[in-house]
């Protein structure tokens, strides 16, 4: 087959859905071989690929962009990845000054910064009000119902936003322009204290997004309230966390046990070095949502039943595990891969394979696997998240 990237001074192999052993056979036929590139193992499955699963891959780069001004965003919910029943995801920018309008919803949102600044605004049930500055790696939690804002700052932003429904759709949420737009003005008349003329140029519909002026400093947007500031923090600041580091890689941990705000998602950022593996896990309390950072990798889901299927993911790609499904997840790459584990739960949970079978009776275990003392002897008592194993290297097929 010709070479499709001519130029090239060492021709590029053309991958095919041919197994080493010598399953399957060549494709000659339309193919998006650039898409065929990037998902190796999902073009050559694993021999221990087997049964029917549902997708557990999408990426953000497949979804529609909404353009407006003063940003972009696009989403991932159960219409774009239908097993996602549990979060839904949104993935936002806003330019230097950018606004996302006055707003609430029904979900709780819970975000995560990429890059750039963001200042943040919320009042609670109470009247307690909150106003920070978010950076890299910083989160913000709204719990459902509370009304709040996001603005971008002088280098503008952008971020993940997570929701704790799979069917939310962030165009669906309720905007205080929208709400104007649709409320008689003799009644806002009435609400405000002013004369209905003070309404006249109001927004006819949703505004969503605006452009506006870059914020000053944080001490300019101050509002005192009566009732003071929410008693828990909006905002935690994730890479500030001592992570736990392993051989492979290291994980952050954060809940509502460190950011107690966060009543209803909990979440991982897990950092997995070249040649190593986030370890064979499942997780007892939800179904798992991620979203892939940096680096590339390979997930392979178990869901019993002789049932499993390996998926390619990189930068940009949202993955789900269904509640309880055994999964690893490798990093295919030469730079380490970063990705975030998201649960609709209040608190983080995962269960260990090597740390279970390590505190089970070990005759147990070697009888019912037909193992020996090589690997009974291996096991670990302590829970390791990330391993690495000395001299592995992954080669793709």
């Amino acid at each position: 087959m010709r070479n499709p990237f001519p130029g090239n001074e060492k021709p590029i192999p053309i991958p095919q859905p041919l197994r080493s052993d010598g399953a399957g056979g060549l494709d000659r036929g339309p193919r998006d071989i650039m898409r065929d590139m990037e998902n190796p193992n999902m073009l050559v499955p694993p021999p221990t690929d087997a049964g029917l699963m549902p997708n557990l891959k999408m990426s953000f780069s497949d979804t529609h962009m909404v353009l407006s001004h003063g940003g972009w965003s696009r989403e991932i919910t159960v219409r774009d990845l239908p097993i996602a029943t549990a979060l839904a995801g949104v993935n936002m920018s806003l330019t230097p000054g950018g606004v996302r309008e006055l707003h609430w919803h029904q979900q709780a949102e819970w975000a995560y910064m990429i890059w750039g600044g963001a200042r943040i605004t919320s009042m609670d049930q109470d009247g307690r009000n909150f106003i920070a500055d978010v950076g890299p790696g910083d989160l913000w939690y709204f719990p459902a119902g509370l009304p709040h804002s996001i603005q971008g700052l002088e280098e503008g932003c952008e971020f993940l936003l997570v929701f704790d429904d799979g069917s939310f759709s962030d165009l669906n949420t309720l905007s205080i322009s929208d709400w104007l737009a649709h409320t008689p003005k003799d009644v806002l008349s009435a609400n405000f204290g002013v004369p209905p003329s003070a309404f006249n140029a109001i927004p006819r519909e949703q505004v969503y997004m605006f452009q506006n002026g870059i914020p000053g400093p944080i001490a300019s947007d101050e509002v005192q309230s009566p009732n003071g500031t929410v008693p828990h923090s909006f905002k935690h600041r994730l890479l500030a966390q001592s992570p736990v580091r392993t051989s492979g890689g290291s994980v952050r941990i954060v809940d509502s046990a460190n950011f107690p705000a966060s009543k209803t998602i909990a979440a991982a950022l897990v950092e997995i070095e070249p040649g190593g593996m986030r370890e064979l896990h499942w997780h007892p309390n939800n179904d798992e949502w991620q979203y892939y950072l940096t680096g590339q990798g390979r997930m392979t889901v178990f869901s019993g039943n002789g049932t499993a299927r390996t998926f390619d993911y990189r930068a940009g790609d949202v993955g789900y595990v269904p509640f309880a499904n055994g999964h690893y997840i490798q990093n295919t790459g030469t730079r380490p891969l970063w990705f975030l584990e998201i649960f609709r739960s209040d608190r983080y949970a995962d269960i260990s394979l090597n740390q279970w079978m390590a505190l089970t009776p070990r005759s147990l275990v070697e009888q019912n696997l037909h193992i020996g003392s090589t690997v009974t002897d291996s096991l670990r008592k302590e829970e390791s998240p990330v391993v690495k194993f000395p001299g592995f290297t992954y080669y793709p097929k």
